[in-house]
C-alpha cells in the first residue's frame, strides 16, 4: 500500500504544480494587459489634454490669422481623432494635429503682435508641455506592449494566451513624416 500512496502523492503533486504554473502563467498575462491597457490611457489622458488646449489656441490666434483659416480648419476636424481610443486612429490624428501646431508655430513667427500675446505665450507653453507629456506616455505605452506582446507570443505562455484569446497589441508609431530627417538651414 505505502508505494501505491507514494505513486499518488507524486501524481497529485504533479497536478497541483501544474494548476499553479497554468495560473502564474495566465496571471502574468493579465497583468501585462492591463499595464498595456493603461499606457494607452496614459496617452489618451494626454491627448485630451492637448484636445482640451487646441480651440483656446484657435480662439487666440484666430483675430491675427485670418488668412490662414484652411490650417486653422485643418487642426479642428484632426482635433476630433485625438479621443477616438483606437491607436491606430489616435496616431493618425496625433500626426495631424502635430503638423498643423507646427504650421501655426511658423505662421506665427509672422505675427509679432502674437507672438507677443500673454495668452498665446501660455498656451504655447502649455502645449509644448503637453507634447513633451504625450512622448513619454508613448514610450511607456511601447514598453509595456513589448512585454506584452514578448509573453502572447513566446512559448509557453502563448499556449495560454491562445486559449483565452489574447492577441497582440499595435505599437504607437510615429508617422512616416516623423521619421525623416530634420533639414536644417541657417
Amino acid at each position: 500500500m505505502g508505494p501505491l500512496l507514494l505513486v499518488i502523492g507524486l501524481f497529485f503533486g504533479f497536478i497541483i504544480i501544474v494548476v499553479l504554473w497554468f495560473f502564474s502563467l495566465y496571471n502574468g498575462l493579465v497583468t501585462s494587459k492591463n499595464r498595456t491597457q493603461q499606457g494607452w490611457a496614459q496617452i489618451d489622458v494626454q491627448l485630451k489634454r492637448r484636445y482640451d488646449l487646441i480651440p483656446n489656441l484657435l480662439e487666440t490666434v484666430k483675430g491675427y490669422m485670418k488668412h490662414e483659416k484652411d490650417l486653422l480648419e485643418g487642426i479642428s476636424r484632426a482635433r476630433a481623432g485625438l479621443v477616438s481610443g483606437n491607436p491606430a486612429q489616435a496616431a493618425a490624428a496625433d500626426q495631424q494635429v502635430s503638423q498643423g501646431l507646427r504650421q501655426v508655430w511658423a505662421v506665427a513667427e509672422s505675427y509679432p503682435d502674437l507672438k507677443a500675446n500673454a495668452s498665446f505665450g501660455k498656451l504655447q507653453d502649455e502645449l509644448s508641455a503637453t507634447e513633451n507629456g504625450i512622448a513619454h506616455a508613448r514610450q511607456g505605452y511601447n514598453e509595456s506592449a513589448l512585454n506584452y506582446n514578448n509573453k502572447v507570443q513566446m512559448v509557453p505562455s502563448n499556449i495560454v494566451a491562445n486559449m483565452f484569446g489574447m492577441r497582440p497589441v499595435d505599437y504607437f508609431r510615429a508617422a512616416e513624416a516623423e521619421r525623416e530627417v530634420v533639414k536644417v538651414k541657417f
